[in-house]
């Protein structure tokens, strides 16, 4: 079986636009008549012309007539044969990721097995999910935050999310102790309503000085938060670690990072012990499973990050399924990310349950894509 082409889509999204205002799907195509769906996680992007012609451009020069269980051997040639695209960063990454994620989609449709029993098979029959927890109001009002936690607990949710410290730039910067403090009175509501029946992470994008994230750190210490995610840039993990260091409440960190040589730093210096690795982004679902690995060995547990769309998030949960050291998958779906699917993936009870059918589990329903295709 050989690649013979590729096809890009994008697709627009619906408010509040979670994963993305478009979304950049792709196909490969086989002379054996097997699709292979991927994904670039594109954020906010509304012109994606140039991430576009990076992934025709990729697969043109190593996909297209290569076969599709040659995994490692394209990964490796679309990563360094070209002097300049090794330690490519979130500029390409994300595409080499698609191309692979869709490859390994092939390959488990052609052997009739979901990727996860490619992997080393299903360690996890359901995988925890989190939810983020709406902050309307609850600046002003504290004890909206117990009761938005009331909601979720009574939605079956075990954990979830918010982001208290804005504005994100610029950064790092610190904050005042009246922020602080406000920050640990929304915290102790959402104790004083649910107890200790619902997991928090602290929810940041490295707004902090080292200083600053000490100092917030020894303030929420007292409510056992879930995380601290990103509490300094991640460029400078000596820094994080210096964060980690200093607090008992575990760093998480990883939605920027790429490919295993920055995980293994991050890992190497102690720098995060929840590893927020993003499938879509960081390399495809083997260079995640090798990170899982490494993280593994170093007693880290993964809740990979999952702000994209539908078919990089079911990649995720490729991963998910056969890692030891999963901990909780970050799930930001809405309704078109169920209905683009004509078996969708859903997060219900706090639990995602992973698909059975081969590949990624997923197909697109073409009426949806019709609509929705710019």
């Amino acid at each position: 079986m050989k690649i013979t082409g590729v096809e890009t889509l994008v697709i627009r999204n619906i408010e509040p636009y979670r994963g993305g205002s478009h979304w950049l799907f792709l196909r490969l195509q086989t002379d054996a008549g097997i699709i292979g769906l991927g994904e670039r996680p594109s954020g906010n992007a509304r012109k994606l012309t140039a991430q576009i012609s990076l992934i025709h451009d990729l697969c043109e020069q190593f996909v297209i007539g290569s076969s599709p269980f040659d995994i490692e051997r394209i990964w490796q040639t679309m990563y360094a044969a070209r002097h300049d695209y090794r330690h490519p960063g979130l500029s390409m990454t994300p595409a080499l990721s698609a191309i692979e994620i869709a490859l390994w989609d092939i390959v488990g449709k052609a052997c009739g097995q979901p990727i996860y029993n490619l992997l080393g098979g299903r360690m996890h029959q359901q995988l925890r999910a989190y939810a983020y927890m709406p902050t309307d109001g609850i600046w002003q009002e504290p004890q909206k935050a117990g009761e938005i936690a009331l909601e979720l607990v009574a939605a079956g949710n075990s954990a979830c999310k918010f982001d208290p410290f804005t504005p994100l730039f610029p950064q790092p910067r610190d904050f005042s102790l009246k922020t602080i403090r406000q920050v640990g009175r929304i915290f102790q509501a959402i104790r004083d309503a649910v107890g200790d029946s619902l997991e928090v992470g602290i929810g940041t994008h490295g707004q902090f000085s080292t200083a600053g994230a000490i100092r917030v750190a020894k303030e929420l210490e007292q409510f056992s938060p879930y995380w601290f995610e990103e509490p300094v840039p991640p460029e400078n993990i000596d820094e994080m670690a210096r964060v980690a260091a200093h607090t008992s409440i575990p760093i998480a960190s990883g939605e920027r990072l790429t490919t295993k040589f920055e995980f293994a730093q991050l890992l190497k210096k102690q720098a995060a012990q929840i590893i927020q690795l993003d499938v879509g982004q960081c390399g495809g679902i083997l260079e995640s499973k090798k990170i899982a690995g490494m993280a593994e060995a170093h007693y880290a547990m993964i809740a990979p990050h999952m702000y994209c769309g539908p078919i990089a998030a079911a990649a995720a949960i490729q991963l998910d399924a056969c890692s030891p050291n999963f901990l909780i998958q970050e799930y930001n779906g809405d309704r078109l990310h169920e209905d683009i699917f004509i078996e969708p993936i859903r997060f219900e009870n706090g639990v995602i349950t992973p698909p059975s059918a081969p590949g990624l589990g997923v197909e697109l329903d073409e009426a949806v894509v019709a609509r929705r295709r710019v």
